[in-house]
């Protein structure tokens, strides 16, 4: 086989810097998957009851990006959607991120903003030198909105405590003054409709793009004949673990259908303190589908060998900056994205790494 470019993962990022060598420089591009089906971690499927879900954890498209956002609506039609998340504390529900508006339900007061930046100033810890995500969040927001939001759901996120954790894991609380109750405030938010994997599809729907799925590329590389190849895979695994192994964080995912319309009220909820998982979404909230039954999803985040989360401790950053120098040094290899970088993205930090490779890909035409 003879191909200009040859990119290692279907994800986001692969399937966007293919579409782009494949529609604008019309060159042949071999996309190679090691699962069996495209879209990486937004792959959606229907399930027995018809319900769009999202095997590997809910996402939802928001950016600022107004070249990024253009580029993902050449592709799909856009269900807009402003995502909300409610955390369960004390046995009700408050909005997240903590707003004037969780302040006031969650200690029953009808603050102002003024009033607002008191009550925090008031329970704020004095720490002389800030070390740990748990110096961060007491001196930022104090004893109990630590323990209330913080603690217990980052020893469920990390299995480690707050206090192991280095101070960029949590850098800064975000509270806000107002009322805007949305996770997001983004200018452009929303999801494709009729899911990723179809708006995947329509970016792969090019006669120069081929896939090759249930492929371990080190299977076939070597019989392939390329002029540079895009990885989008794990590093370590690109060197065949010649520093050691790199840690990530994985998740267990509980789906559950309902028979009842609704389930929760919000598509995302967090469990900061009670039960073992840390989230449960609700897929027709996020897609906007209807269906008389209700389709949920609980992650337990884990150790396991599924990459999901880049795990934030200094031995891990420094082990992954060694893999990243020694990537530098390849010939004819771009590494690109989550996996490859070792760096947590969102969907349009994705989306735009995958669109400034292509720029340099074709500069250097």
């Amino acid at each position: 086989m003879k191909y200009k470019y040859v990119v290692v993962g279907a994800g986001l990022a692969g399937i966007t810097v293919a579409e782009r060598i494949a529609t604008q420089l019309h060159e042949k591009v071999l996309i190679i998957e090691k699962r069996n089906h495209i879209g990486g971690n937004v792959y959606d499927e229907y399930d027995p009851a018809g319900i769009l879900i999202q095997k590997y954890g809910p996402h939802t498209f928001h950016t600022n990006d107004k070249e990024v956002f253009d580029y993902i609506c050449k592709y799909t039609k856009w269900h807009e959607y402003q995502h909300r998340v409610l955390s369960y504390v004390n046995g009700n529900f408050v909005p997240m991120p903590i707003s004037l508006e969780t302040i006031n339900q969650l200690y029953n007061m009808n603050l102002s903003e003024d009033e607002m930046d008191a009550f925090i100033e008031s329970r704020r810890v004095k720490i002389d030198e800030i070390k740990t995500s748990e110096d961060v969040v007491l001196s930022q927001g104090g004893q109990d909105i630590y323990e209330k939001f913080f603690k217990y759901f980052t020893i469920k996120q990390w299995g480690v405590d707050p206090s192991q954790l280095d101070k960029s894991v949590i850098s800064r609380i975000p509270f806000r003054k107002n009322r805007d109750t949305r996770y997001f405030t983004d200018q452009y938010q929303g999801n494709p409709q009729g899911g990723f994997t179809q708006m995947c599809q329509n970016m792969l729907d090019h006669p120069e793009i081929k896939i090759l799925l249930n492929t371990d590329y080190k299977e076939v590389i070597n019989d392939i004949e390329y002029e540079k190849l895009i990885y989008t895979g794990p590093v370590d695994y690109y060197f065949d673990y010649e520093l050691g192994k790199l840690q990530w964080r994985s998740i267990k995912f509980i789906f559950e259908t309902h028979d009842c319309e609704s389930y929760q009220p919000v598509a995302s909820t967090r469990w900061p303190m009670d039960y073992e998982y840390t989230r449960i979404t609700e897929f027709k909230k996020l897609t906007g589908q209807k269906n008389d039954k209700t389709t949920i999803l609980k992650e337990i985040p884990c150790e396991g060998d599924e990459p999901f989360y880049t795990f934030p401790t200094a031995e891990w950053k420094a082990l992954a900056e060694q893999y990243r120098e020694k990537a530098t040094k390849e010939k004819n290899v771009i590494f690109l994205g989550r996996l490859a970088e070792y760096k947590y993205y969102d969907m349009d930090d994705v989306v735009r790494k995958a669109l400034d490779c292509f720029e340099k890909i074709k500069g250097e035409q």
